[in-house]
């Protein structure tokens, strides 16, 4: 067998533990930093350390077990950012059960879809979660019991604090699921998995252009991320992306396992970020495109000087943000761009090279990367346009009740729907969505470009592009813009300004419509299919 030479390799040096449990893997490395603070909430300042989190994690386990959870049954937790939430995801996986994780935000069709992926056993939810969703929770014939954060039990409840936090109250009040003493790390035993194939994990897909799909991540894929070949300084990040997404959560927990204090935020304020940023003195930001640009062009002082690192992922980062950034964030030795999706367990390709500013950088770790072209799916070579498609150690095992040949090619390369190439030495640049490139008559243009052209405008404070059919040409691009608080623009000022920058097909001949905020997902994609029902709402009103 020979290496195909338009195929991009990655370097094999990640271990491993033989015991291939991603339950038993956690609460090891948990161990190892128990006198430290694990988790700071930057809102309200509470602190979690990460004794308590293993503590209440095993203590957990022990009580779902007793309750009668088994192997493969799926756990789901609906719930803000807060302290309960890794006890519960690391607990529930020491029981051998799959653990689903839900989005608080879900409308109720978008919560019954998903539901109906992972057909959850148990629930465990915040008190909002449950006042929004419980008329639906009440329907759902294959869910047995939830439980809820917090002081309050509603009826046919039970208390999260009861499975997790020991009261050795001995009168005859005491319910049997309660429990009544702390069981320690040395004579606790997680359940037996077989790491390779079972499944930890059903996250759901970002639904940027359709339904969510069910994830499904091996405990393998989970252990691979959080055993990385390389190992920065132990640097305190900050992190504002829901826990239930794939970015927040898998980021997290790589971060415990380098026995980090990371510190949190409910939701990206720019003033709440950058106050946060000066009082912990934080070090290392994970965030995306569109919020850099909010902070860069924010005239709020506060000191920043603390920060060492920046990743940055979901969307591209062009060299001018990357030039801004080093105006807001000074001290700051990197901006590391990265990409990654929910199906490679979060990684596919980091930029450690500052002379590559705009690429995505190479393949991780175990990884092989190719760029195909989309019609006849032939390998294509540097610098020619295709999809991306990855084969990983951190590939999904697939998505729930779909076959996987819809979705991995005959050689096992999961089809990533993103448009992009590599250079002669390798590194990886994202041009667009398959799905959400412009077919202007004969050319290809990606929304994306034109989004960071209007962001180079000061007066435009955001931006989301869309195509729109056109009778002759068969799409041309229409823009939604966001304008800076107190600026005025009109349509042919933006069209000019895109006109002067960009080639003929990028121009916006599909007009431009002021609003107040481009439609997003929690870690930062512009959600295009709510521009579209915006643009066909108002094209029916005429």
């Amino acid at each position: 067998m020979l290496k195909n030479p338009k195929y991009i390799y990655g370097p094999s040096d990640r271990l491993i533990p033989a015991n291939i449990n991603f339950g038993e893997f956690m609460l090891k490395k948990i161990n190892e930093n128990n006198d430290k603070i694990a988790l700071i909430n930057g809102s309200t300042h509470e602190q979690q350390t990460y004794h308590q989190l293993q503590q209440e994690a095993i203590n957990l386990a022990v009580s779902l077990t007793h309750l009668g959870v088994k192997k493969g049954d799926v756990i789901a937790i609906s719930s803000e950012n807060r302290r309960e939430f890794w006890s519960t995801l690391i607990g529930s996986s020491c029981t051998g059960a799959i653990v689903t994780t839900i989005n608080v935000g879900y409308t109720n069709d978008e919560l019954k879809h998903v539901m109906s992926i992972s057909k959850p056993k148990y629930i465990f939810c915040s008190p909002f979660a449950y006042k929004t969703h419980m008329k639906i929770y009440k329907t759902l014939s294959h869910l047995k019991q939830i439980f809820i954060f917090g002081d309050e039990s509603p009826s046919n409840t039970i208390l999260y604090k009861d499975l997790a936090i020991a009261n050795n109250d001995k009168t005859n009040n005491v319910k049997r699921y309660k429990i009544t003493r702390n069981v320690t790390f040395e004579e606790f035993q997680v359940v037996d998995v077989e790491g390779q194939n079972d499944v930890v994990l059903i996250l759901y897909s970002s639904g940027t252009t359709g339904l969510p799909k069910g994830v499904m991540l091996t405990h393998l894929n989970v252990i691979t991320l959080c055993s990385p070949s390389f190992v920065l300084p132990p640097l305190k990040p900050l992190n504002i992306t829901p826990w239930y997404h794939s970015m927040g959560l898998l980021s997290t927990l790589a971060n415990f396992c380098k026995g980090v204090t990371s510190v949190y935020l409910p939701k990206f304020e720019v003033e709440l970020y950058l106050k946060t940023i000066e009082r912990y003195e934080i070090s290392q930001l994970a965030v995306v495109p569109a919020m850099l640009i909010a902070l860069c062009k924010s005239n709020l002082k506060y000191d920043t000087s603390s920060v060492q690192i920046i990743f940055c992922g979901a969307a591209p980062l062009y060299e001018e943000t990357a030039e801004a950034v080093k105006q807001r964030f000074p001290s700051a030795q990197a901006i590391l761009q990265g990409y990654g999706m929910t199906e490679t367990t979060l990684a596919i390709s980091v930029n450690f090279n500052p002379d590559k500013i705009g690429s995505v950088g190479s393949v991780i770790s175990h990884t092989v990367a190719k760029v195909v072209n989309p019609e006849t799916r032939e390998p294509l070579g540097p610098n020619e346009k295709g999809e991306i498609c990855v084969k990983s150690i951190m590939g999904m095992k697939g998505y729930v009740g779909k076959d996987r040949r819809d979705d991995f090619d005959d050689e096992g390369f999961i089809k990533t729907g993103d448009i992009g190439y590599y250079d002669e030495e390798g590194y990886l640049y994202i041009v667009d969505r398959l799905k959400e490139l412009i077919k202007y008559k004969a050319y290809q243009v990606p929304p994306a470009e034109i989004e960071a052209v209007l962001l180079k405008n000061p007066d435009i404070r955001d931006a989301g592009v869309i195509g729109i059919p056109h009778p002759t040409a068969g799409e041309v691009p229409l823009a939604f813009v966001v304008l800076q608080p107190g600026k005025t623009l009109t349509e042919k000022d933006v069209q000019d300004f895109v006109a002067e920058r960009l080639s003929n097909p990028k121009h916006l001949r599909g007009g431009v419509k002021f609003i107040n905020e481009i439609p997003k997902t929690q870690t930062g994609k512009i959600l295009r299919k709510d521009l579209r029902k915006m643009f066909k709402s108002a094209k029916s009103k005429l």
